[in-house]
């Protein structure tokens, strides 16, 4: 039609001109802009791999089979997992229990089992899920709009006009590559998300670790309470023995009680703090917090050095999945900024009826296009420097997130240091120091040179130091931990036998 033909031209023209002003805001991503790594492949027992290919379209192609035309960000594989629901049994009965023929409870298996059976991990993999589910829809076309019309009085058997009516499809198409940024930024959130989910994972392995270390103390200190009062009730009876034949006075046997009243309630709090670090272990499991554990493994080693801060620090800037995370959601924005710019572009809608209304019989099929006007540059540019801004920002908060990284390297890399310092310390001279003052308090006491209160006093002070030194092994491996998580990863331990391999006996 001569009108059609006139419109198609002008419409030529105005994309031609819509086309140049599209050039006027500045397209260029931030200097030195973050490209995010491949999605990890998380470990955790309950999620299943899905073939990706029967996630994709039965025919035809999507963006995914031709190279993409921004230059800044290239698509990636839809996530191809999806979270095992909870089967609901009760995982706290015996057979359920993945300890119950162990006598010591390890860490290696226990941080796995809390990833396999934590309910934040599940969460974070459905959120990864959920979100890979989205790219799909945001790249398909609109559905197409079926249009009818008719005049009813022409279809009554009375009406000398012919049967009047209209039947018509019309389909929306976007401009070219406006699908294919959409599905990118996407895919590029689904990227940021699966970096989400190594990083509950990571947070996970860091709270189990924590969690194990405190019932290994409350462990010891309990063993190292029992052995006290032992002792103490083995000095009492010495004191006794002695009162009984005139040698001490009453005042001995009162201290003695006195301590092992103060030792008894020692007990109880200790128990009370067994009792927390078994009901968070087991929270973390996801079962009820009074099921029973094996027993923490019977000492802690000291290992050396990991590595020096520099290579540290490197390898969290590599490791981390925080930063991963923030630099998929940078590649998004970048495909903001150019779907942005996009909107300059006009979109169309292609349309075909059969129209009855026409009498002449060669009238009646008819074919069109419709066609937004993009005149509103002031609107598209704000969007487009609305999305720049929004890179500039996340590039900051990447800049930002390094340098926190490299300062919690540095601070937990000094406090392990520190705790072998005072670990070695403890080995080589405060440990057996307080057991040669008290093994020469308690010949002074047998022979009678010293009284009762410095016996105690030198019994207390070499079970002090027998818990601080356990403290000291407990908080070097908590620290040890939060080196790892601000590294990413788990570091390869270099373990060294201590000078002293098991505390001192009485």
């Amino acid at each position: 039609m001569p009108w059609i033909r006139r419109v198609s031209g002008c419409a030529a023209i105005f994309v031609a001109v819509q086309l140049m002003g599209c050039r006027a805001p500045s397209m260029r991503p931030p200097a030195n802009t973050p490209v995010a790594r491949a999605r990890p492949q998380p470990t955790a027992a309950r999620i299943v791999p899905v073939a990706i290919a029967a996630n994709r379209p039965a025919a035809g192609k999507t963006h995914r089979d031709s190279p993409p035309r921004s230059g800044l960000a290239t698509p990636i594989a839809r996530a191809g997992y999806e979270p095992e629901r909870l089967s609901g049994k009760d995982e706290s009965r015996p057979g359920d229990d993945p300890f119950a023929d162990l006598e010591e409870l390890p860490l290696e298996k226990l941080i796995a089992e809390v990833q396999a059976r934590n309910p934040s991990l599940q969460a974070a993999v459905a959120a990864w899920a959920a979100a890979a589910e989205r790219s799909p829809q945001v790249v398909a076309l609109d559905d197409p709009v079926l249009q009818t019309m008719f005049a009813p009085p022409t279809f009554a058997s009375s009406s000398s006009v012919q049967s009047s009516y209209t039947l018509g499809v019309a389909q929306r198409i976007p401009w070219n590559g406006k699908l294919a940024l959409r599905g990118q930024m996407a895919e590029w959130e689904v990227a940021a998300l699966s970096w989400n989910t190594a990083e509950v994972q990571l947070r996970l392995a860091v709270a189990t670790r924590m969690a194990y270390f405190n019932y290994y103390l409350a462990q010891r200190e309990t063993e190292l309470t029992e052995r006290n009062i032992n002792v103490v009730q083995d000095f009492r009876s010495t004191a006794k023995a002695k009162y009984e034949a005139n040698l001490v006075s009453q005042q001995d046997l009162s201290l003695a009680d006195l301590e092992l009243a103060k030792l008894q309630q020692q007990r109880f709090e200790l128990q009370q703090s067994r009792s927390i670090a078994v009901a968070r272990i087991n929270t973390l499991l996801h079962r009820r917090p009074d099921v029973a554990l094996p027993a923490p493994p019977p000492r802690l080693v000291i290992g050396e050095a990991p590595l020096e801060a520099t290579a540290l620090q490197d390898l969290a800037l590599q490791q981390r999945p925080e930063l991963s995370a923030l630099a998929a959601k940078i590649q998004a924005e970048q495909n903001a900024v150019l779907l942005a710019c996009k909107e300059y572009c006009p979109d169309f809608e292609f349309m075909g009826r059969y129209d009855a209304f026409w009498t002449d019989q060669v009238q009646r099929p008819q074919l069109g296009m419709n066609m937004n006007v993009p005149l509103n540059h002031r609107r598209r540019s704000a969007a487009v420097r609305e999305a720049q801004f929004r890179v500039s920002r996340l590039s900051a908060e990447y800049d930002q997130q390094r340098d926190s990284i490299a300062e919690e390297v540095q601070v937990a890399l000094s406090r392990v240091e520190a705790n072998q310092r005072i670990a070695k310390l403890f080995e080589d001279q405060t440990l057996p120091a307080a057991e040669a003052n008290l093994e020469a308090a308690r010949a002074g006491y047998e022979a009678g040179s010293i009284d009762f209160l410095r016996l105690m006093d030198a019994r207390k002070q070499f079970i002090e130091q027998q818990i601080g030194y356990q403290r000291t092994l407990t908080e070097y491996h908590r620290n040890l931990a939060e080196l790892e998580r601000a590294v990413g990863k788990p570091i390869p331990p270099t373990d060294r036998e201590p000078a002293l391999a098991e505390p001192p006996g009485d």
